[in-house]
């Protein structure tokens, strides 16, 4: 085993321990920061991208739906990668695999490179985030994390709410590699930064890697996020092979690595983490979250382009103030978590996110920008209220041996329940729109088709707001997390906390 960085880990004032962990983490957030901005310019800019190197749709989805299959391939490993590198090493890797990625996208003659940049980036940005929340709770105290949480959750909400808007802003008046080329100096900065300041918090052991494990995690978690993002992009119906193929391999593979992990003795994913009830419950209550978060960030720009017609530009800025706000809470909601835990913070931010998608469910053509601008603001803010609260709750009941492991399953679980989310609320939303064009019969006109795409998001927004009901429910179990006693490098050895 290594040595540790001593100065880096001894507790001091502030909520990171001492400037150096401070000037660690701040870092790493501009990174993750950078990383997870370029995850939603694209979006925006796909039909540019389209017209400008001729590819069709179903070729373009692949610049999306592949950078989350990388991602959702990647993380899993996460937990092996953290424990076996050095956190200055692992980070200055996923920063220049991202920024290659990035230069690669931003040169590209045609989709082939473009793609090869895609998925470098998403190897990057895969690595960054267990990895910044591993180096958190390795570096700040117990009764600290909250707030050090509410600092990272100020990167992780704020950059996918400017990222359409300001996609929008660039390719309104500039070329799309413009989205890459203004990244690279950040991305640079960052490089050159961490390699002179950045120290090792983090211990590294040398696990082995099981093969298999990797075999079946990569079959298993990208089967069912590439099967369920291809029927959420509207790219393969339920019974297209696209669909059922990889989502069959995937549940299969995942049901051997699953039996796997709890034979082996270094397992890939250590599963033990659901033996403690507060992290079972929590991983619940953000799977639900994400799907909640997903289906607002994908239907209403859908119905404010396709039934009210607003550009790409103003739909986006519809996030914006959701966003900005999500920003602002996040740090003091760490605070309140740190004083009052999170429960009553899951329980207030949970309702007012259901109040918010039974709203969403009754939007009309009447239904003002300004009103689903507030809609949004307030669903993000119950968001904000709740996410980093639960998930930094749900890792302070791990030993510290098992934080990468806890860290790397919840990033895992938050992308596949994204890529579920989205597929179940799209095939919801066009079944009920196709039955309402059934129903009316006739030539199916423009109005027609724009009630019918209301009727559809009010079917999809209603199950989404019953999945955040039961989340609520579940809320009520969660308590105060307090770590386990006894040698803290034992992770497996403690008996799970149920109070």
């Amino acid at each position: 085993m290594s040595t540790i960085n001593e100065k880096a880990v001894q507790p001091a004032e502030g909520t990171f321990g001492s400037k150096g962990n401070f000037l660690v983490v701040m870092v790493m957030i501009l990174g993750v920061f950078v990383a997870i901005l370029n995850e939603t310019l694209l979006n925006v800019a796909l039909s540019k991208i389209m017209a400008d190197i001729g590819i069709e749709p179903s070729r373009a989805q692949w610049l999306t739906t592949g950078y989350l299959l990388v991602i959702g391939v990647l993380i899993p490993v996460t937990a092996f990668l953290i424990q076996r590198f050095t956190t200055r090493g692992l980070f200055l890797s996923a920063m220049c695999l991202f920024f290659a990625g990035t230069c690669v996208a931003a040169v590209a003659p045609g989709f082939s490179m473009l793609f090869i940049g895609r998925v470098l980036q998403a190897a990057g940005t895969g690595l960054l985030f267990p990895l910044l929340t591993n180096v958190v709770f390795a570096v700040v105290p117990i009764e600290k994390r909250g707030s050090a949480m509410g600092t990272i959750g100020i990167v992780i909400t704020f950059a996918p709410a400017i990222g359409p808007t300001l996609s929008g802003i660039i390719v309104e008046h500039f070329s799309w590699r413009v989205l890459f080329y203004s990244v690279l100096p950040v991305a640079l900065f960052v490089i050159v930064f961490a390699y002179f300041k950045l120290k090792n918090v983090t211990e590294t052991t040398n696990p082995r890697i099981d093969l298999l494990s990797l075999l079946l995690s990569t079959i298993g978690f990208g089967g069912i996020v590439y099967g369920f993002s291809s029927a959420g992009e509207g790219h393969g119906g339920w019974s297209s092979n696209e669909v059922l193929l990889p989502v069959i391999a995937g549940v299969i593979a995942l049901s051997l690595f699953t039996w796997r992990q709890l034979k082996l003795k270094q397992p890939l994913l250590d599963l033990r983490t659901f033996t403690f009830r507060i992290f079972r419950v929590s991983t619940v209550i953000m799977m639900i979250v994400m799907m909640a978060m997903f289906s607002a960030m994908m239907l209403l720009p859908i119905f404010l382009q396709n039934a009210l017609g607003y550009s790409p530009l103003e739909a986006g800025l519809v996030m914006l103030p959701g966003g900005i706000l999500m920003g602002i809470m996040s740090p003091i909601t760490g605070r309140l978590f740190d004083k009052f835990g999170a429960k009553w913070l899951a329980i207030v931010g949970l309702a007012l996110v259901a109040n918010t998608l039974w709203q969403f469910a009754f939007i009309t053509l009447s239904t003002s920008y300004s009103t689903i601008m507030i809609m949004n603001t307030l669903l993000m803010l119950g968001i904000s209220m709740l996410m980093m609260p639960v998930m930094t709750n749900a890792l302070n009941e791990l030993p510290p041996a098992l934080y990468a492991h806890g860290t790397a399953i919840i990033s895992t679980l938050q992308q596949v329940s994204g890529a579920v989310g989205t597929a179940l609320l799209v095939t919801v939303m066009t079944n009920t729109s196709g039955s309402f064009l059934t129903k009316a019969g006739g030539a199916e006109t423009a109005e027609l088709k724009v009630l019918a795409l209301i009727a559809g998001m009010k079917s999809a927004f209603l199950l989404a707001f019953v999945l955040v009901v039961l989340a609520w429910f579940a809320s009520f179990l969660l308590k105060r997390a307090v770590p386990p006693q006894g040698d803290p490098e034992a992770g497996g050895q403690h008996a799970p906390m149920h109070g």
